[in-house]
């Protein structure tokens, strides 16, 4: 069963082990989660938990915000996400979930929006090769080869070309938890995960963990 918490990307620091290796990891700072809803087959049509993460002041909510919150006798929340293939029976409208629901060795799939980068080039956005740079090149940092001329006369879809680079939804599974701090919310996570700092992130177990 699936496990899940909301929290917010502070940065990456350095742990040392007991073993003394020194790891690199991401600090992610969880503070409690409010279940505001549990869906059930009965009266959704599937089975989710609904966790709400970081209050927000009444005057940047709405009416129909404020009366979901009230439900779960908390305040309005910034964010709200869905955690399913849960065992709905350890979880109840208005608890509260904390970080010591995961430990230490605990392998799980982090999920944040990546950084956003702008309008790229093909050589920046799919690390493409450029061409000559001498005067007469005229080919320096152009995509290439569109397709054939002849037939079928239309560039295929999927053609990697210049856009909008970065800031999507990224997932990266399977990454080790380091460590669990309870008295400051923090969970620190091994490696790198997508997104910039004060981003939103959502740990869940891992679904494909591997067994070690």
């Amino acid at each position: 069963m699936t496990k899940g918490i909301l929290g917010r990307k502070v940065g990456m620091t350095q742990y040392f082990t007991e073993n003394g290796e020194l790891v690199p990891v991401t600090v992610i700072e969880a503070t409690p989660n409010v279940v505001l809803q549990v869906k059930t087959i009965e009266t959704d049509g599937y089975e989710a938990v609904q966790l709400g993460y970081q209050e927000i002041r009444e005057v940047l909510t709405n009416k129909p915000a404020k009366g979901h919150a009230a439900k779960a006798k908390t305040a309005p929340k910034r964010f709200i996400r869905e955690f399913n293939d849960v065992e709905l029976g350890e979880y109840e409208v208005g608890q509260e979930i904390k970080v010591d629901m995961f430990e230490a060795g605990d392998i799980v799939d982090v999920t944040g929006t990546s950084k956003g980068h702008g309008f790229q080039g093909v050589i920046k956005r799919h690390g493409q090769s450029r061409g000559p740079m001498a005067h007469g090149s005229r080919y320096h940092r152009r995509p290439g080869s569109m397709g054939a001329a002849s037939f079928p006369s239309r560039v295929f879809k999927g053609k990697k070309l210049a856009g909008r680079m970065g800031n999507d939804r990224v997932t990266i599974q399977n990454l080790e938890i380091v460590k669990i701090d309870v008295e400051n919310n923090v969970i620190l996570i091994k490696g790198n995960v997508p997104g910039s700092k004060k981003s939103l992130i959502e740990i869940k177990t891992a679904r494909k963990a591997v067994k070690k």
